[in-house]
């Protein structure tokens, strides 16, 4: 494995920041097609227990109370209790659907409550929310479960955050974004640190494992001393990790986004400004720099699941319990059972009308082949581990790594000529200077980007 630390080159980073898949997934998204169906998704996760291979389990809640507007996430902004109501019956249903297909002796590892808002829903709801899985799935009930849930600030109280852990929740993921009061205006989320630094003490004095914080740059008005500012403040909470995401400014697909002007949002050399403080900061901090977005206290579980082989990339981003099978319950979310992708239906109406006649709600997918398989092994090892040893792939895999990919080796080339990453007859190391341009070197071994449409489809590298 390589060096943790980063080298920021702005003349690469510049000639490389082109447009490029995030890999939670390979094949991605796009790639999925509707000539899966239901059916075979069905086949699939009953054939799948005969590994026995454990669960995780993802949960969408797409309620908001409020828009932010910087947000691309799939979200519904209602205070119809009713309408909150009717997707909640048709989430148990999936549940129960989804449930019958898989053995009671796969245990539920992993949970995760993603939005949207989580907590949107009322104490009882989410008591009755949990009390509906437990009935369905096997949850992991030991001190090594990871059950977690992303929280707005503005939306729980001391109250709630005691309610989540007698609910089993152990792993919480807070939305900080900003706090400059000037950008919180621009994007319509107003919170303050001492709300924040409030939870974060309910929380641990609550029993939580694992506190992260989720930050933004790019966003409207922000520079490069209001975001230190920021990052002073959040590095004095001292949460387990960090997630600091790029904002994609994409009016187009995302109506909310046409409320930010365009004007207010920072220049790319300040937006590459900022990225830069933000890493230096936090690395000097103490914390680790996983990979893409991420970072780390060194003894948090995603430092340790990447020294000892068991860090992944899913639709969650970085993660551990690579060995389970997903299985992902709610308005457009994607599962991945064996060598199976399934998504639902991206709509709330087409989600519901499908539950309502009691067939699950997927709409596409992928069923991959043995070289997608092969391929998604190497873009995951070269994103989670910045290495990888031909010989050491090859056995593993029963494959001839040099002979297999003799021509995307050739492709390297280049990446190597700007110091990207290191090529020998032994194996990929990837260089402090390629850390931050991961996408770019993964991209190498993507059998599909040559057939790709557009790069609006991806959000930009950096």
């Amino acid at each position: 494995m390589s060096t943790d630390t980063v080298c920021f080159d702005l003349d690469l980073i510049r000639r490389y920041d082109g447009r490029g898949p995030r890999y939670t997934s390979y094949p991605t998204a796009l790639q999925f097609n509707d000539e899966l169906t239901t059916q075979d998704y069905i086949d699939n996760a009953r054939a799948s227990n005969a590994s026995g291979v454990p669960l995780s389990l993802y949960v969408h809640i797409p309620f908001c109370h409020t828009l932010c507007y910087y947000c691309g996430c799939n979200k519904i902004v209602t205070r119809n209790e009713e309408r909150v109501a009717k997707y909640m019956r048709n989430l148990y249903r999936e549940i129960e659907l989804q449930s019958e297909l898989f053995d009671r002796s796969r245990v539920v590892e992993q949970l995760h409550f993603g939005g949207g808002t989580p907590t949107y829903l009322e104490d009882d709801q989410m008591r009755d929310l949990l009390a509906k899985i437990r009935s369905a799935f096997t949850l992991d009930e030991s001190d090594s479960r990871q059950f977690s849930i992303e929280v707005d600030p503005r939306t729980v109280s001391e109250s709630d955050i005691r309610t989540l852990t007698e609910l089993g929740f152990n792993r919480l993921s807070l939305g900080i974004q900003d706090f400059d009061a000037t950008v919180q205006k621009a994007c319509n989320r107003i919170q303050s640190a001492d709300e924040v630094r409030t939870l974060v003490d309910a929380s641990r004095k609550s029993g939580f494992r694992s506190i992260s914080f989720d930050l933004i740059y790019g966003l409207p008005h922000q520079s490069v001393e209001s975001f230190d500012r920021t990052l002073d403040t959040v590095i004095d909470m001292r949460p387990d990790r960090f997630a600091v995401y790029n904002y994609a400014h994409l009016p187009q697909r995302f109506k909310g986004q046409r409320m930010i002007n365009a004007d207010d949002i920072p220049a790319p050399e300040t937006k590459l400004d900022i990225l830069e403080n933000t890493i230096s900061r936090l690395t000097e901090a103490g914390y680790v720099y996983i990979g893409m977005d991420h970072f780390a206290l060194p003894d948090d579980e995603l430092v340790l699941a990447r020294h000892d082989g068991t860090l992944q990339r899913n639709f969650q981003g970085y993660s551990t319990h690579r060995h389970c099978d997903l299985v992902s319950i709610g308005v457009s979310s994607i599962s991945s059972i064996g060598n199976v992708y399934a998504q639902n239906s991206v709509t709330t109406m087409e989600y519901e009308t499908r539950l309502e006649n009691d067939e699950l709600p997927i709409i596409k997918g992928l069923a991959v082949d043995d070289d997608d398989l092969l391929r998604a092994e190497v873009i995951q090892a070269l994103m989670c581990y910045d290495a990888l040893n031909y010989d050491d792939f090859g056995q593993l895999h029963d494959v001839d790594f040099r002979e297999y990919f003799a021509a995307e080796i050739k492709r390297l080339a280049p990446l190597a000529g700007d110091e990207l990453i290191d090529v020998d007859d032994a194996g990929i190391r990837i260089t402090p200077k390629g850390r931050l341009l991961l996408r770019n070197i993964a991209m190498t071994f993507d059998r599909h980007m040559g057939s790709a449409e557009s790069d609006n489809r991806f959000s930009r590298a950096i």
